[in-house]
């Protein structure tokens, strides 16, 4: 079996009557807490208009959290590129590679991680077509090379100036956003804790047709999928009966008023909703540590990466913690 690198997502999860701002202190928490456990990289999401995760901005939170730290990669899973300005984003994480030099990622997304209408919000000039999506990645990557120009020849920086750039890597889900990762010569990280169905053909469609770049001369692909990893089975099960009534409200298009971990677990899924737990359930991993560290391996193997980003959404902080506890020891992360 190779040896793989495990690396963290973290969505600021509110708990039931817990505040956005001890949501905000679990996650800086947990950045120490991975560092010293040896993971490589801790990644931040954003998410707009939901009660539930208080990570709205993750180029605000990535500065707290490089800062608590000393070595972990600290990134962004991801920046969703059509809700901000190319310009804007390029200035943000300069600044954030001119404070912390060769730690910073940033992981770019073209899903909303909203609704439509609070996209809009955001943006008011994204018309959420791929052409512009792709034309943003463009307008970045000269932002970040400083052969940014207008029409008339006028010259364009994204301040401020730095010798180094962040590494960029692009989240998919499917085949269409991996030709993008290689077209422009960056990182892919196959989002499996989104499409449970994803195959390898998305990694290797990226192999195929990667273009060299300054930051990547090598295709660098790896996966990022939901992971729950407890003492015991019974343990295990309860972790994941709470995220698959997470999953089950998230598709009902409820993002704002849960249950509390112990109502959920009294909770009686109907026909219709086991179904859908059946369908999600390749978006998770979920067991023991011998388990989860087996079923992790096969899904590197299979898909031929050395590098895996897990999200845990548990019912409370401490399950959290020792879950992330157990995978380390499971794979004997070393600092």
């Amino acid at each position: 079996m190779k040896r793989i690198k495990i690396s963290i997502l973290d969505q600021s999860v509110v708990q039931k009557n817990k505040t956005p701002k001890e949501a905000i202190t679990e996650t800086v928490e947990t950045v120490k807490l991975a560092e010293r456990l040896g993971y490589t990289r801790f990644w931040v999401s954003e998410h707009h208009n939901s009660t539930f995760i208080a990570g709205s901005a993750p180029e605000l939170l990535m500065v707290k959290l490089a800062d608590a730290t000393e070595s972990i990669r600290i990134g962004s899973g991801g920046i969703m590129l059509p809700n901000h300005s190319a310009l804007k984003v390029a200035e943000n994480f300069r600044m954030l590679e001119t404070l912390f030099p060769g730690r910073i990622d940033l992981g770019i997304g073209r899903a909303p991680g909203t609704d439509r209408v609070t996209s809009s919000l955001l943006n008011p000039s994204n018309d959420f077509a791929e052409e512009s999506y792709l034309r943003q990645l463009d307008h970045l990557q000269n932002f970040f090379s400083d052969t940014a120009y207008t029409r008339d020849n006028r010259r364009i920086l994204a301040v401020p100036q730095c010798d180094t750039i962040p590494e960029q890597w692009i989240l998919s889900s499917s085949g269409g956003s991996s030709l993008i990762a290689s077209r422009f010569g960056l990182g892919l990280v196959v989002a499996k804790f989104i499409n449970g169905f994803v195959t390898p053909a998305v990694i290797d469609t990226y192999k195929e047709n990667f273009k060299p770049s300054e930051s990547f001369p090598q295709p660098h692909a790896m996966m990022a999928i939901f992971v729950l990893c407890a003492e015991t089975e019974e343990k295990a099960k309860a972790m994941r009966k709470f995220m698959d009534y997470i999953f089950l409200q998230f598709e009902a298009g409820n993002f704002h008023d849960f249950a509390d971990y112990e109502q959920i677990q009294k909770y009686v899924f109907t026909l219709e909703e086991l179904q859908r737990i059946k369908h999600n359930s390749g978006r998770i991993i979920s067991g023991t540590k011998e388990i989860v560290k087996e079923q992790l391996q096969t899904l590197a193997e299979t898909f031929n990466v050395d590098e895996i980003i897990i999200s845990t959404m548990a019912g409370n902080a401490e399950d959290r913690k020792r879950s992330f506890e157990l995978i380390a020891e499971a794979f004997e992360l070393k600092n």
